[in-house]
């Protein structure tokens, strides 16, 4: 690969394993002339550097010798060497980033031959630690066809095909650099080759947008003399231009009827089960694949529920969250104090929702806050609009909204008319509380419209990130379509409160969860209002939890 090694470090301390994600094993095999001819060639065999001695020197009966010794038949309770293969550029590392939820892992670019070495990574059991798959990132087979050549004209087809492959491995042609005599140089397709020789089964990568080519055809022959179980996972399946059907009639010509799709940008839970599920049924042993299944879908439901908790925990900090005035004080600094504690509020619950999904990091990894339906105030009245969400209170209720104020805490004692006649000019209205209006105390909340938009927009995140794979490098890359975009955004005047249909909140403004109205009476809740950020979070705990599980009931998998 052509990673940096210092900011490989760096990536490394800020991306640590936990949990149902891998652990890294940054381990680049840079193999050297030295290197690659003490694991090629036998110590006690002399290669001359023409076709003609080499053929001679090699018998029918045995092949060239290459360090395989880690390669053998997979047994009961031995972890899966799987390695991963593919043309440049068909997105190896990029489904690896999502199988590992890694977004450091490997270089993605768009460019051909971005990994120059063989990387290694691990998949644990989060409880046990012990390593179920081990993840092998190779170089790209950048030219099948000429290697195939190369086999066909100086390798005996009588032999299988492992000794075609040792016997390559052993030329020249194999090994680049000063050794090299001739202008042919498979040194990329060597390292591919000798990890496949060594590992349990292999997964090919394909392009869905690309067609079948001669090329592809001959990278599967050559993969399929290694005699290992070999699973086409088609990449970028969601894109129109995909030719699916057109490869599959080409695999199953080829004898491999099994294969599966795996998009690691538009990235579905499901078909990462149905991969593993897959390469299982390809295995005598598969007690190892099983146990990775159960252990990561166990540890997606837990993930689940701890960014609905989050999410719930955020609302009723919000929903409590409340400000005490008197009755001659003008508002507008205090409503200002709190809607800006509410907008970094919001923003410390989206990077909570991010980093629990291991997007950490947007310079590596674009994330979906950069859209501009997540950068949006949360006040803005037009926000309201887009998300179809309309009060109780009719218009006057509206002009509100934008100020974060609950009109009915505002009381009716003058009539919303006045209410908002009296902020206009500095004032408040009497709030309905007889005690309030002894003491002349107001009390400011924040409204039900604008906790509904608050808690649409948190789900509405935590789905397009259950929906996004470690890959993607663009903020509006095949993202969670229910996610609103910048097109959404731009045309707030073409949707009405008539068109809410289309949006879809999880409850109307004016029937809010009993936990969020229990919270608007208990304002030691917050920690908004008391400053007391612990004590406050240990009052809501249970409530966090009760508003949790309703919120998976509104929004289970949208």
């Amino acid at each position: 690969m052509n990673n940096d090694d210092n900011n490989q470090n760096n990536h490394q301390d800020n991306a640590k394993a936990v949990g149902m994600f891998a652990d890294k094993a940054y381990e680049p095999v840079r193999d050297s002339e030295a290197d690659l001819k003490n694991e090629n060639v036998n110590a006690d065999t002399e290669l001359s550097l023409n076709k003609q001695t080499l053929e001679k020197q090699v018998s029918d009966e045995q092949a060239l010798p290459v360090n395989t010794a880690s390669k053998k038949t997979i047994a009961s309770g031995e972890a899966l060497k799987l390695a991963v293969v593919g043309h440049t550029n068909t997105g190896k590392t990029s489904l690896l980033r999502t199988l590992l939820r890694d977004v450091y892992f490997g270089e993605v670019k768009n460019e051909a031959a971005t990994t120059r070495y063989v990387e290694q990574a691990k998949l644990t059991d989060s409880q046990t630690g012990e390593v179920l798959v081990v993840l092998y990132d190779t170089p790209g087979l950048e030219d099948a066809s000429g290697l195939m050549d190369w086999l066909e004209d100086n390798t005996a087809s009588r032999r299988d095909g492992i000794e075609r492959l040792q016997q390559f491995l052993a030329a020249d042609i194999a090994q680049g650099g000063d050794v090299l005599t001739s202008n042919e140089d498979y040194s990329q397709e060597a390292k591919v080759i000798r990890q496949l020789l060594a590992s349990d089964m292999a997964i090919y990568v394909v392009d869905a947008r690309e067609p079948v080519l001669g090329k592809y055809k001959d990278e599967l022959a050559i993969l399929s003399w290694a005699a290992i179980p070999v699973m086409p996972v088609f990449n970028f399946t969601d894109s129109q231009d995909a030719n699916i059907d057109e490869w599959q009639t080409m695999l199953a010509r080829r004898n491999l009827h099994i294969s599966t799709r795996f998009d690691s940008v538009a990235f579905e839970f499901k078909d990462e089960m149905r991969l593993w599920q897959n390469l299982a049924t390809m295995l005598t042993h598969s007690e190892m694949l099983e146990q990775l299944m159960a252990r990561r879908t166990e540890n997606w439901a837990q993930l689940y529920e701890e960014a609905n908790i989050i999410i719930a925990d955020f609302l009723l900090n919000i929903a409590s969250f409340v400000r005490e005035i008197s009755e001659d004080d003008d508002p507008m600094p205090v409503l200002e104090q709190m809607q800006e504690a509410v907008r970094q509020s919001e923003r410390a619950m989206q990077h909570n929702l991010l980093n629990l999904y291991k997007f950490y990091d947007n310079a590596v990894a674009a994330t979906p806050l950069e859209l501009q339906a997540y950068q949006q105030d949360p006040f803005d009245p037009e926000l309201l609009k887009s998300y179809g969400i309309r009060t109780t209170s009719g218009a006057a209720a509206g002009a509100l909204l934008g100020l974060g104020i609950d009109a009915a805490a505002l009381g009716t004692t003058l009539g919303l008319g006045a209410a908002i006649g009296g902020i206009a000019g500095g004032l408040l209205s009497n709030t309905s509380s007889i005690a309030d209006r002894i003491t002349g105390v107001k009390r400011l909340y924040i409204d039900p419209a604008t906790l509904t938009l608050l808690a649409t927009r948190a789900i509405d995140l935590l789905t397009a990130l259950r929906h996004r794979g470690h890959a993607a490098t663009d903020a509006t890359q095949l993202i969670y379509s229910g996610a609103k975009n910048d097109a959404d955004i731009s045309n707030n005047d073409n949707l009405s409160n008539d068109n809410e249909e289309s949006v879809v909140t999880p409850w109307p403004p004016h029937k809010l969860p009993s936990e969020l109205k229990k919270a608007r009476g208990k304002p030691q809740w917050s920690s908004l209002s008391s400053g007391k950020s612990e004590q406050a979070q240990l009052l809501r705990v249970d409530m966090a939890w009760s508003l949790a599980n309703k919120l998976q009931l509104y929004k289970s998998e949208r």
